[in-house]
Formats: C-alpha cells, sequence, structure tokens
C-alpha cells in the first residue's frame, strides 16, 4: 500500500485536463493528435447528464470536419435547427435574431445532439492516441502549487483512493464550480441575470414541429429542444423565485406552461412531481485573469454564459481550439510559460465580452420585460419593426447569423492534429 500511494505521487503528465466535458475533451484530443501527452480527469463515470446543452455550432461540425470525424458524427441521432428566435408575445410568436440559411453550407445549422453522444464519440477518437489518458469516477480536489506555480492537482477517487498528479499546465475546463474559481486572485466578476431556469421532460409526438421550439406567456418564457421521442424543456422564471413558485403548486405551474404552449397542454402532466422539475441557478460571469503560472482556465470554468441563443459550448470549444493551437509547441518543448496562457487569454477574451454583451442585451430587452409582464424592446410593434428590419438587409442578416455559427473570431485546430 505504501509502495502504491508513492508511485501515485510520482504520477506525471504533460497536460492535465480538469473536467470531460466538450472544452476538455476537444482540448484532450487535438493535444494528444499533436503528440502532447495529456490526462483528462473527469469526476462522473460517465458523460450521461440530463439537462444539458445538446447545440453543436457550425464551427464545431466544421472542426470535426477537420479532424475526419464529419461522417461519424452525421450518425449520430440529431434534429437541425437554422434559426434562432427570442419569443416576443404569446405562444410561438417570436423574433428571429439570426437566420443560418444565409451562410455558405454544408454547415449552415445548429445540430441538436445529445451532448453525451458527442463526448463518447470525442473520447473514442482520443483513445486512439497513445498519448491520451481518460480517468473517469477521478475528481480534482486542490492544485499543487510549488513557488508560487500550479505544478498539478491532487484528486481522489469514489473509492477512497487519493493521489497527485503533476503536469507541465494545468488547464480548468470544468465548468462554472470549478476548482480553480475559488482563486481569489483570479477575479470573478459577475452580472446580473434576470431568470432562472426550471428543466423538465415531456413527451413528444411525430405530428410535433422538430428542433428547438420557444413560446411565451404570462411572466413565463419556454424553450424546448427536440430529444425525439420527448422535449427537453426550459422554463424561465424570475431570478430567485423557484421557492415562491413552487410553493404556489405544480398545477399553477403546468398552467403557466400549458398557455404559453397550447399545443402541449394534452401532456403537461407527464410531469408529476416538483423531483421531476430540476432548477438551474443561471449565470453570467467571467474572470479577470484566465490564468496563473501553470494553470488556465476555458470555457465556463473562465466565463460563465447565459443559456440565451445556446451559445456557451460553441464558446468553450472554440477556446479549447484556440488553446491547443496557442499551447501545442510550447507543451511538446515540455516548457509552458505565463505569456504561454496569456495568449489564449488575450485572443478569446473580446469574443467573451461580445458574447456577454449581446446577451445581456437580450437579458435586458427581451427575458426581463417578459418575466414582469411587459412587451420587449418597449412593444409588440417595435419587436416587429426589428423583425422585418433583420430579414431586409442581407448584411444585418449575416451578421447575427455568422456571430451565432463561429462567434467574433473563428479559429482552426492546429496542423498536427489534423487528419
Amino acid at each position: 500500500m505504501e509502495q502504491s500511494e508513492q508511485r501515485e505521487q510520482r504520477e506525471q503528465t504533460g497536460c492535465c485536463v480538469v473536467g470531460g466535458g466538450p472544452a476538455g475533451m476537444v482540448l484532450a484530443l487535438l493535444l494528444a493528435r499533436a503528440g502532447v501527452e495529456v490526462t483528462v480527469l473527469e469526476k462522473h463515470g460517465d458523460f450521461l447528464r440530463d439537462f444539458r446543452g445538446d447545440t453543436v455550432h457550425p464551427s464545431t461540425l466544421a472542426l470535426l470536419d477537420d479532424l475526419g470525424l464529419a461522417e461519424r458524427f452525421a450518425r449520430l441521432p440529431q434534429r437541425r435547427v437554422r434559426t434562432v428566435q427570442l419569443p416576443v408575445g404569446a405562444g410561438r410568436s417570436a423574433v428571429t435574431v439570426a437566420d443560418l440559411t444565409v451562410l455558405r453550407g454544408p454547415y449552415n445549422y445548429v445540430a441538436m445532439v445529445p451532448q453525451w453522444d458527442l463526448l463518447d464519440l470525442l473520447a473514442d477518437e482520443a483513445r486512439r492516441e497513445p498519448s491520451f489518458h481518460l480517468r473517469m469516477n477521478t475528481e480534482a480536489t486542490d492544485f499543487l502549487i510549488e513557488s508560487g506555480r500550479v505544478t498539478g492537482v491532487r484528486y481522489r477517487t469514489p473509492d477512497g483512493r487519493t493521489g497527485e498528479l503533476r503536469a507541465v499546465l494545468t488547464v480548468a475546463c470544468d465548468g462554472r464550480g470549478s476548482l480553480a474559481r475559488t482563486r481569489p486572485e483570479l477575479g470573478l466578476h459577475g452580472f446580473a441575470c434576470p431568470m432562472d431556469a426550471w428543466w423538465f421532460r415531456l413527451p413528444r409526438k411525430e405530428s410535433d414541429p422538430q428542433g428547438l421550439v420557444g413560446a411565451a406567456g404570462d411572466r413565463f418564457l419556454t424553450a424546448m429542444i427536440d430529444r425525439g421521442d420527448y422535449w427537453q424543456c426550459a422554463g424561465l422564471i424570475p431570478k430567485g423565485t423557484d421557492a415562491q413558485r413552487r410553493a404556489a403548486g405544480l398545477d399553477r405551474f403546468l398552467a403557466d406552461f400549458a398557455a404559453a404552449a397550447p399545443w402541449m397542454a394534452d401532456r403537461v402532466h407527464a410531469v408529476r412531481s416538483w423531483d421531476e422539475v430540476k432548477l438551474l441557478d443561471v449565470r453570467l460571469d467571467r474572470l479577470r485573469r484566465w490564468h496563473r503560472p501553470g494553470l488556465l482556465c476555458i470555457g465556463d470554468a473562465a466565463h460563465a454564459m447565459s443559456p440565451v441563443f445556446g451559445i456557451g459550448i460553441n464558446l468553450a470549444v472554440q477556446d479549447a481550439v484556440a488553446a491547443a493551437r496557442c499551447l501545442t509547441e510550447p507543451l511538446r518543448r515540455g516548457t509552458v510559460g505565463l505569456r504561454d496562457v496569456h495568449r489564449v487569454q488575450r485572443r478569446r477574451r473580446p469574443t467573451t465580452v461580445a458574447t456577454q454583451t449581446l446577451q445581456r442585451m437580450a437579458h435586458a430587452r427581451f427575458i426581463a420585460p417578459v418575466l414582469q409582464g411587459r412587451p420587449p424592446l418597449g412593444s409588440a410593434d417595435r419587436a416587429r419593426r426589428v423583425a422585418r428590419l433583420l430579414a431586409g438587409s442581407r448584411w444585418l442578416r449575416r451578421l447575427p447569423a455568422y456571430f451565432v455559427a463561429y462567434g467574433a473570431l473563428r479559429e482552426r485546430p492546429p496542423a498536427a492534429a489534423v487528419r
């Protein structure tokens, strides 16, 4: 036992990726293909999580194509969404804020794919690389710090085993609950959000619409993700009102939902208890610094996004591509300096700021007014005028479509990772 513990303490890798979500798995695959030894620590035993975002944007679809994975991805069960809309009135009345059909193909749509299927695909491909290691059921519990530099992590497994994994670079990809966010020197800065979200499931019929469907009611918004045989539903409620609304009773909530989406009224009672309705505490924030010596944060660990526009996953994946491009050569050399990790933040921060600014505008102009019982954009007529303006200008249609599809800056994978 003593010898086993000593071996654990001497474990070492080139890059330790904390978190096996989209950002972590994409980064690990790209680095492993480039010959960098990389170890992913994922605290869960599998990738099966309810109520995760499932949007795969054109930038990620193009990345999968570059990596030779497009055909395998196309075989996954999926729905395709070509417009992004915000509800502005009762029922399905909405403003189209991005129409991806104006973009060049083949990837002028958002694919709705269960996230666990995408992660399994990435993990299976990464396992082909001898320098890739994935440890499930392994939770990072603390950072190893020597002379002010992060030199790896301490970890534990469900059976009580603990150990240390030393690394040239540790990358936090473990979401908005990241271990790295406890570091005061990184400076977390948050923005007010007008809503929280309730996640739940409802049966889907073949005659239902496909893809992503939104609807608005009296002080209530919903977005529904087509999962094939069921809808993954998000009900947006005013921030901090979860306990109050639950106290009003499940029937009241289901009535509000049926009023917003009357075509679903015949099946709302498939939700039988509050235990089936999960709360998501919506946050919008970002670190002032994404790094310190030996450590880099990307994805939600660096910037928690609102679910508005469904672009958080897209942003995280693009962070991972940029990180791989900036850090492959330093990791191959075995020395990653502060300048190297700062380069990733300098490249990705403008896109993050721009995206969060748009989300804050959507919160203020669309979400908050509806949840407060007011018309968005000042009036329904004004909302329709904005929709006509967007639809009537080719360039105004292309700009938001490109931003949703690729972000403010499109990232390319390192040449060594392309197959």
